[in-house]
């Protein structure tokens, strides 16, 4: 599957009729992702829910309530930064993904991230978090911030976070999740600027060659 002059659009419609594992047997809708398609900040979670499969959106049902709750907050709202989820179609009965579903629909997230080229990217669960930043416990990692290099990908900062469902069956996690939350905008304006201090040094280097 070549999806390296794929637009994001032509992304999701491959998703749309892709058989590439047997969640697409079980299936409603894809839920590939939506948003700003030049977001700054990717969330990605881990799959469709019943409210997903049905609608084909990302977190529009409880989880998906709290997820646009925790973005006002930080004064940003779903159309300001892109969702996804690390697989496209709900496992049967929200089961956890298995490896050869996630392995399977991977080729589209990294696709997604190559063409919303986000400066952060912030994993909601612990399946989205492994799939970037494998040997990490998410009692530990979340609400830290992990710069890493993945092939394909680049240098990439990722910020794991609790999945915003796991606040609806452990209530004492709410506070966890909301304090992880208010480090994002300061996180984004470190990154971005180093990204401008990176980039005024390039200008320099290229004019002192001449």
């Amino acid at each position: 599957m070549e999806l390296s002059q794929k637009s994001l659009e032509e992304v999701h419609e491959i998703i749309s009729e892709c058989k590439r594992c047997t969640l697409s047997e079980g299936r409603t809708k894809t839920v590939p992702g939506s948003g700003d398609a030049k977001a700054a900040i990717l969330f990605i979670g881990e799959g469709p829910g019943k409210n997903e499969d049905l609608q084909g959106l990302p977190f529009v049902g409880a989880a998906g309530q709290f997820l646009t709750e925790l973005l006002g907050t930080i004064g940003l709202s779903r159309e300001d930064v892109f969702i996804a989820n690390v697989v496209k179609c709900r496992p049967p009965g929200n089961r956890d993904p298995l490896p050869e579903e996630v392995n399977a629909c991977f080729p589209y997230l990294e696709r997604q991230v190559q063409l919303i080229d986000p400066l952060l990217i912030v994993t909601l669960g612990r399946h989205s978090m492994n799939r970037f930043i494998p040997g990490k416990q998410i009692s530990a990692a979340h609400g830290k911030a992990f710069r890493r290099e993945i092939e394909g990908l680049g240098k990439r900062v990722f910020f794991p976070i609790y999945h915003p469902a796991a606040a609806l069956y452990r209530p004492q996690l709410k506070d966890e999740i909301i304090a992880d939350f208010v480090k994002v905008p300061a996180l984004l304006n470190k990154i971005e600027a180093e990204q401008d201090k990176e980039q005024t040094t390039v200008e320099i280097e290229q004019k002192a060659m001449f």
